[in-house]
């Protein structure tokens, strides 16, 4: 496959440099330097999947949670609130036990 334009560049200079001693130590290092980009690349993917996959679920959590609230919420305001069996018995209405006057 071909070397992108920043590469080639950066080979250039070095091979200006003499760095390279010969062509099988740049076909060396040209094969490590494409290994190494493809291999950043995957990473950045995996990276990308895994903070998307977070992300996702931080969502369904938040959501669950959300449900949760209200739900208790709601039951709170049912006990809070009189039910209508208590309010429609009238306050003297339930039996008195007896005291003795002594």
């Amino acid at each position: 496959k071909k070397i992108d334009k920043h590469l080639y560049h950066e080979l250039y200079i070095k091979s200006k440099g003499n760095v390279f001693k010969n062509k099988r130590v740049l076909i060396e290092y040209i094969h490590r330097a494409k290994n190494e980009k493809l291999r950043e690349k995957h990473l950045a993917e995996q990276a990308e999947a895994r903070r998307n996959r977070n992300k996702a679920a931080r969502s369904r959590r938040a959501e669950r949670l959300e449900e949760r609230r209200a739900q208790e919420f709601k039951e709170a305001q049912q006990l809070a609130t009189p039910s209508n069996e208590k309010a429609e018995k009238p306050e003297g209405s339930g039996k008195k036990s007896k005291k003795s006057k002594q």
